[in-house]
């Protein structure tokens, strides 16, 4: 008898044909998000799941699912999933690292400049008619902040915090990075957070949520970067104090903000970032480029079949099962 796979998402690539022919799937087709009850009853009676980072995959729904021997996500982060009550059961879930590195940092550097250039601001002025000939130029018609010579502080200096550092350097930046483990990278000074914070006139995160980076740019942190500095956050928006970042704006502390990613997605409409003239807004879609989430699900597919085949998952996020 045919393993069963249900998969939460219609999804791009060519590697999730293949799918078909090593087991019985069932594809989510919308519309919408899956609900927290669906996600349950369909995965009923299956042996592997392939999700995206929106499936939230509990200790509960894992406890519930008997007979699941593998999880594979759509996603770099695994945050939404509880690896913890996979991998007492010895199910190996799988990610999609690696592929998403340069695309993410594009969008880390585009939401920089369209925050300190004030794109979105200057794109609503002329939608909404006010650019006339009365109100045509003046020398400080939308001023903004000076990105080329400036120093960026790189929180996280992983894969997409180094990508992020080589952006930097073709505008002439200073970088500075703090990593929780120490990493020497070319053209890179590590010091510590507060020093990055208090020197930064940008401020690009990128390390994973975990306990110990989950609000670690809270009220405090954030109160010691340098006045005037710019904060983009296109890691995971639990990391980010949403409602310190909104007060640090509103009172004129720091110059502007650049989010991709917030604490509850979809964001709710009384998120008081949204507010705000001087915080560009994007819904997640730091790896929103249609080569790069054609990879990832090929990459999620791969780990899928290698799973359904008895074989080691390539990008297990958990590899001790296998001991």
């Amino acid at each position: 008898m045919n393993k069963r796979v249900f998969v939460t998402h219609q999804m791009p690539g060519e590697r999730i044909h293949e799918l078909s022919a090593h087991c019985d799937v069932n594809v989510w087709m919308g519309p919408g998000l899956l609900s927290a009850t669906a996600l349950r009853e369909e995965l009923e009676g299956c042996q592997g799941l392939i999700c995206l980072l929106t499936d939230k995959v509990s200790a509960e729904l894992v406890a519930a699912m008997p007979e699941l021997e593998f999880v594979s996500s759509m996603s770099v982060g695994i945050d939404h999933i509880d690896c913890e009550a996979l991998s007492a059961r010895k199910i190996p879930l799988g990610h999609t690292p690696g592929v998403l590195v340069e695309t993410t940092a594009d969008t880390a550097f585009a939401l920089m400049l369209a925050a300190s250039r004030r794109v979105i601001e200057a794109d609503h002025f002329i939608r909404q008619g006010n650019w006339t000939p009365e109100n045509a130029w003046a020398p400080d018609f939308f001023t903004g902040k000076e990105v080329s010579g400036a120093t960026l502080g790189i929180v996280g200096l992983g894969a997409i915090g180094q990508a992020m550092a080589r952006r930097a350097a073709g505008f002439g930046m200073e970088v500075l990075a703090w990593n929780r483990s120490p990493r020497d990278v070319a053209g890179v000074e590590s010091v510590a957070l507060d020093e990055l914070l208090a020197r930064s006139d940008f401020v690009s995160v990128h390390v994973a949520l975990a306990g110990e980076t989950r609000k670690l740019l809270d009220a405090e942190k954030i109160g010691m970067m340098k006045s005037g500095a710019v904060l983009v956050n296109t890691a995971r928006g639990g990391i980010v104090d949403e409602e310190a970042l909104a007060d640090a704006l509103r009172a004129g502390d720091l110059y502007a903000a650049g989010i991709d990613v917030f604490e509850s997605e979809p964001v709710q409409a009384e998120n008081p970032l949204l507010s705000l003239p001087n915080v560009v807004v994007a819904p997640h879609i730091g790896s929103a480029t249609m080569t790069t989430r054609a990879r990832m699900a090929d990459l999620a597919v791969d780990n899928a079949l290698a799973a359904l085949a008895g074989e080691r998952m390539p990008h297990c996020f958990n590899p001790a099962v296998y001991l």
